[in-house]
């Protein structure tokens, strides 16, 4: 548990900012999880990939990192899981391979998704979605922080079981 704990506050002192957000939601927030910054420290960020592997469900084929934050996190955890990955773009590039998802094939795989931080899970859902329409088989997403602001239960909604490494309530604990 002390693990945890120190964990938690790590990336508390690395990433939490005070001040006045706008959210993707397009609600304003006094606190800020800046993800970028713990995402770009090399040996945090490997802590958090080898932590993060345990939690991977029995069974998983293919690493889905989600752009743009879940690519740094699904590559360092790629590295501990020994599972290939594939790069989830939001849209299809108009060019070269015009694919969705780069790396690894997810077309009758076993797919986790990958991401940073879930906050309504609303673009885990549309990643989602994605690649079910590419044939992949996905039922969980794992990610780094559960803001604990209805993601959880958007992602259940469709078949979707979201494991955090750390949530919200983690955070505020290790103040």
């Amino acid at each position: 548990m002390t693990d945890s704990i120190d964990l938690a506050r790590q990336v508390r002192s690395v990433s939490r900012l005070t001040g006045e957000f706008t959210l993707r939601s397009g609600r304003t927030a006094t606190e800020y999880f800046d993800k970028y910054q713990f995402e770009a420290d090399p040996v945090l960020l490997d802590q958090l990939a080898e932590r993060l592997a345990v939690l991977i469900p029995e069974g998983t084929e293919v690493l889905a990192g989600l752009e743009m934050g879940g690519i740094a996190v699904v590559t360092a955890l790629a590295r501990h899981a020994k599972l290939p990955t594939a790069f989830v773009r939001k849209q299809a590039k108009q060019y070269g391979t015009a694919r969705l998802a780069e790396g690894a094939e997810v077309a009758g795989r076993r797919v986790l998704i990958v991401e940073d931080v879930v906050t309504s899970g609303g673009q885990v859902v549309l990643s989602t979605n994605d690649l079910r329409k590419l044939g992949a088989h996905v039922d969980h997403a794992l990610c780094v922080i559960d803001r604990q602001e209805g993601g959880t239960q958007a992602l259940a909604a469709e078949g979707i079981t979201l494991r955090a490494l750390l949530t919200r309530a983690d955070l505020d604990a290790a103040a």
